[in-house]
């Protein structure tokens, strides 16, 4: 009896050698989707009200989890049932990123909103743009999470099933809890930076570094909108680039990098122009 005990948690501790072997070369696989996963999120979950950071990241990151559960089981299933409709969900979720990214660049050199304009009505609407924004980023993560879960998968189907299940569990658990624990440290920089002030009571080292992070948060989230944005298009592009073949063809003497941000703005402007389209004929329609 004992000895059958002893058998089984050799098995299970062989398990967990195989599942950390494997997270270890899925997580690798997946870094850099998990940097544009984390420049794009950032920006997504900043310019809230600071009383509201917290708690709106703290929604994302719940939907960053259910996402993931509703991902996990349904890429195993069509991996076995059919596997060309990932190809297919990946590919139309590279388009909401692109056309998500195109937007982004139209609005900021077309449309710009005077600062003040743009504050005032995010307060008079404070709930309901604080709740329209959530979506957004949880819309976003759930492509952003296929991604990560399929280049994890496929890195691991030579693996046995209870392998295959564990390690893509694992790189998505650590994709959410790393990210937006990142996002989190990120947004509250500030405050770290007011108590570093208090506490050295305005002298020495800690005071400069207090003054350093309030400073520094404004730009961080500057840049984190610029990022964000060109890593919207890159993610577009790259699911593009790997996943359509005369698109992998096409442009060969391009870098990357190139490459994929080229596919991410074209792929954007047209769905931007056929949205617009469908919009003004809808508009035409309800004016006659």
């Amino acid at each position: 009896m004992a000895s059958g005990f002893f058998a089984v948690l050799d098995d299970i501790a062989a398990l967990m050698d195989d599942v950390a072997a494997a997270s270890k070369v899925a997580t690798k696989q997946t870094a850099g989707i998990l940097g544009d996963d984390l420049a794009v999120n950032a920006e997504k979950a900043t310019g809230f009200l600071s009383s509201r950071e917290i708690p709106v990241l703290w929604a994302i990151t719940k939907g960053s989890f259910i996402n993931k559960l509703i991902i996990i089981p349904i890429a195993f299933l069509l991996q076995v049932i059919f596997p060309p409709a990932i190809k297919i969900i990946l590919i139309l979720g590279g388009l909401y990123l692109a056309y998500e990214g195109v937007e982004k660049i139209i609005e900021y050199f077309f449309h710009k909103k005077d600062k003040h304009e743009e504050l005032a009505a995010e307060t008079e609407n404070g709930e309901n743009a604080e709740k329209i924004k959530v979506k957004s980023a949880i819309t976003t993560d759930f492509i952003l999470s296929l991604e990560i879960v399929i280049i994890a998968l496929g890195s691991v189907l030579e693996k046995s099933l209870p392998i295959q299940i564990l390690t893509v569990s694992v790189v998505a658990f650590l994709a959410t809890v790393g990210v937006y624990g990142i996002v989190a440290l990120i947004v509250r920089m500030d405050d770290a930076g007011y108590k570093l002030i208090r506490k050295s009571n305005n002298k020495g080292f800690l005071t400069f570094f207090g003054n350093l992070l309030v400073k520094a948060l404004p730009l961080i989230i500057k840049a984190l909108s610029i990022i964000g944005t060109i890593a919207l298009l890159l993610v577009s592009g790259g699911i593009f680039d790997h996943n359509i073949e005369w698109v992998h063809q096409f442009l060969p003497h391009f870098t990357e990098m190139v490459k994929h941000l080229l596919y991410g703005i074209i792929a954007g402007l047209l769905v931007f122009f056929i949205i617009s389209g469908i919009k003004k004929g809808i508009s035409l329609i309800q004016k006659q």
